[in-house]
C-alpha cells in the first residue's frame, strides 16, 4: 500500500504543469534531492563459532519506511548525455517477522557513499512534442557502507542482536523527470532509483541471549527503491540563439520621374502639347508613391532685353514658366502644397549652345516626381 501512495504521488507531481521550455544541459551543474525510502525484506546468515562449531542460523530482517537523500555535482555535454559524481545516504528503519524463535526485528541501519552516473536527457522536440519537461534514464556505480543496528526478541526470553559496519559495491538505475521553472538554468526533478548491494561482504557480529552464542553475520542481496524530488541548477545558461530570419530585401527605390514642357520663345504660356505633357505627370503622381514634386523653370541664353538687363529678365520668365506648370498641375488634381517650384533662367541648359542662341530645349520646364 505504502509503495502504491508513493508512486501516485510521483505520478501526480511529474503531471504538474510548468511554463517554461525543456532545457538540454550544457557544462556544469548541482543537484540534490530526497524522499521516500522503501528496502526490502533482506536474508541474513548467522554462522556460531561457540565452543569450536559451525552452526548456521538464517533469519530475515525486515524494513519498513525510510528516507534518503543525495547531492551530485555533474556536466552537461550539450548532446543530452550527463556525467556526475554523487554522494548518498539512506536511513531505514527496521520491523518483521525474523522466522527464527517467532522472533521480530527492530532497530534502525543506514547506507551511506558514493556513486559515479551517466544520465541521458531525452528531448522531447525530437518526437514532435514541445513540452516544459525532460525525462531522463541513467546507471550509476560506486561503493556504499552499510551501518546496522538490529534487534530480535520474541516476548518469551529470546533476544538478539546484529552489530556492524561494513562496505562493499553497490549500483543503481535512475528513471526521472526534470521539469523547468522558468528560472534560467533551475529545474525540479522527479525520480525512481533502485539501489542494489550485492550480498558478498559481512555485516558484523550477533549474540543471543538463549545460548550466549556469538558470531559474524552476512547479508543476502539488499535492494532500496527511492522515490524522491530534488532541485537542480545549471551555470551555463546562456539562452539558445534566435532563429535566423528570413532575409527581407528592402523595398526597391522607385527612380524620379522627369516630365519636359517646352515652350516658345519669350513664352510663358502652355502650349496644347505641353498641357498633355503636364496632365500626363498630374496623373502619374497618383499611380506612384510620391513625396515631392519639383518644377524647375528654363530659358536659353537669349532674351528680349540686352546685356546684364537680359540675365535678370530671363530669371523671371524662368519662374513665370514654373508658375504655369503649377497651375496646370493643380488643375489637374495635384495639392499645390505637394509642388515646389525653382526659377534657374540661362543656368544649366539642356544643350550648351554660343551666347545669345535661341534653343527650343533650353526653353523647358522640368516636372520631377519624387
Amino acid at each position: 500500500m505504502r509503495l502504491r501512495k508513493v508512486l501516485l504521488a510521483t505520478t501526480l507531481m511529474a503531471a504538474a504543469p510548468v511554463a517554461a521550455s525543456a532545457t538540454t544541459i550544457t557544462g556544469p551543474y548541482v543537484d540534490v534531492g530526497g524522499g521516500y525510502d522503501l528496502t526490502l525484506t533482506q536474508g541474513m546468515h548467522m554462522r556460531d563459532y561457540t565452543n569450536g562449531g559451525a552452526n548456521s542460523r538464517k533469519q530475515n530482517m525486515g524494513h519498513k519506511s525510510g528516507w534518503g537523500g543525495y547531492g551530485s555535482f555533474g556536466w552537461g555535454f550539450g548532446n543530452g548525455l550527463r556525467a556526475e559524481v554523487e554522494g548518498t545516504y539512506i536511513r531505514s528503519n527496521l520491523s518483521g517477522s525474523s522466522h527464527y524463535n517467532g522472533a521480530h526485528n527492530s532497530g534502525k541501519d543506514s547506507s551511506y557513499g558514493g556513486f559515479v552516473n551517466l544520465v541521458y536527457d531525452i528531448d522531447l522536440k525530437q518526437f514532435g512534442i514541445d513540452a516544459p519537461v525532460t525525462p531522463f534514464i541513467g546507471a550509476g556505480a560506486g561503493y556504499l557502507w552499510t551501518d546496522q543496528h538490529a534487534n530480535y526478541s520474541n516476548g518469551n526470553g529470546f533476544s538478539g542482536k546484529v552489530r556492524g559496519n561494513r562496505g562493499g559495491f553497490a549500483y543503481q538505475a535512475i528513471v526521472g523527470a526534470a521539469f523547468d521553472t522558468g528560472i534560467p538554468g533551475f529545474q525540479v526533478t522527479a525520480q525512481y532509483r533502485m539501489i542494489g548491494q550485492p550480498g558478498s561482504f559481512r555485516n558484523g557480529s550477533y549474540n543471543y541471549s538463549d545460548s550466549e552464542s556469538a558470531g559474524h553475520v552476512g547479508s543476502n542481496h539488499r535492494f532500496n527503491n527511492m522515490f524522491m524530488v530534488g532541485l537542480r541548477y545549471a551555470f551555463d545558461t546562456a539562452p539558445p540563439p534566435p532563429p535566423a530570419q528570413p532575409y527581407t530585401p528592402p523595398p526597391a527605390v522607385t527612380p524620379a520621374r522627369t516630365y519636359l514642357v517646352f515652350f516658345d520663345w519669350d513664352k510663358s504660356a502652355l502650349t496644347a502639347r505641353a498641357r498633355q505633357i503636364v496632365a500626363e505627370a498630374a496623373q502619374a503622381s497618383t499611380h506612384v508613391q510620391t513625396t515631392r514634386i519639383e518644377v524647375n523653370g528654363y530659358t536659353d541664353n537669349s532674351s528680349a532685353r540686352g546685356g546684364a538687363a537680359g540675365a535678370k529678365y530671363n530669371m523671371g520668365l524662368s519662374i513665370r514658366r514654373a508658375d504655369s506648370v503649377k497651375a496646370e498641375l493643380v488643375r489637374d488634381g495635384v495639392p499645390a502644397s505637394a509642388i515646389d517650384i525653382h526659377g534657374y533662367g540661362e543656368e544649366h541648359p539642356l544643350v550648351p549652345t554660343g551666347a545669345n542662341t535661341r534653343e527650343p530645349q533650353n526653353r523647358r520646364v522640368e516636372i520631377i516626381l519624387h
